[in-house]
This record gives C-alpha cells, sequence and structure tokens, in this order.
C-alpha cells in the first residue's frame, strides 16, 4: 500500500480516463512519496474504506472508497487524518483545491468510486 498504482492491461487501449489517471503528476507524486510510507486502514465497513497516507513533507493523502451502490457522503475527522490545525484539501484528481478544514472533510463519492486528496497544515 506504500505505492498502490499500477496498470494491468493493454496500453494501446487506454481510454481518455485511464490515460489521465497514468499522467497525473499529483497522484503519481503520492505513490512514488520518498517517505515511502504505507497507507494505513482508517475504516473499513460494507460501504466505505478510508486509507490515509502520511507524506515526507508533512502533508497527509487520503483515498475515501464509497463501496456502496449509491452516491454516499463519506466523512473523515482531523483526528482519524492525524492531523491537528486548519489543512488546506486539495483534490488530487481534478487538480484543484477544494477549500480547508479544521476537524473534518466531507466528501460527496459517486457509487463505487473513490476521493483521492491531500492536505497540509495552513494558517487561513
Amino acid at each position: 500500500m506504500a505505492a498502490p498504482l499500477f496498470y494491468s492491461g493493454d496500453i494501446t487501449r487506454l481510454d481518455a480516463f485511464t490515460l489521465n489517471v497514468l499522467n497525473n503528476a499529483e497522484v503519481i507524486a503520492v505513490d512514488q512519496d520518498p517517505l515511502g510510507r504505507q497507507a494505513r486502514i482508517v475504516r473499513k465497513t460494507d460501504d466505505e474504506f478510508v486509507l490515509v497516507k502520511p507524506m515526507e513533507d508533512g502533508s497527509v493523502a487520503a483515498g475515501l472508497f464509497n463501496l456502496s451502490e449509491a452516491r454516499r457522503d463519506i466523512t473523515v475527522t482531523a483526528a482519524e487524518l492525524g492531523v491537528s490545525g486548519r489543512q488546506r484539501v486539495r483534490d488530487l484528481w481534478r487538480w484543484k483545491d477544494v477549500g480547508t478544514i479544521a476537524d473534518q472533510y466531507t466528501a460527496s463519492v459517486a457509487r463505487h468510486g473513490v476521493m483521492l486528496v491531500r492536505m497540509w497544515r495552513t494558517t487561513e
């Protein structure tokens, strides 16, 4: 789980979505972070799975997996993330900052989808 990004398939048949994931520098940076620490399981239920990975620069990456058949909100607390204070949150799939949090982060995740975010301490 330290470097979970891999592709197993016919590389000549990549669709735009898969090509974007494989070329996403921000996702690759999490995958190949020099700290080399694996993500830890924060929560696993029948409906959701949450992983948190500490990064070399002090940030954390979090994967919020929706295992259910319907869109759902998934919340992870600062304590579960292992962070304190205000955190800047960046959506790594969409390459955009999505705001700041203090006590918890909630994402609306599509059925069988995943939200991958990275968080840094901020003074904002």
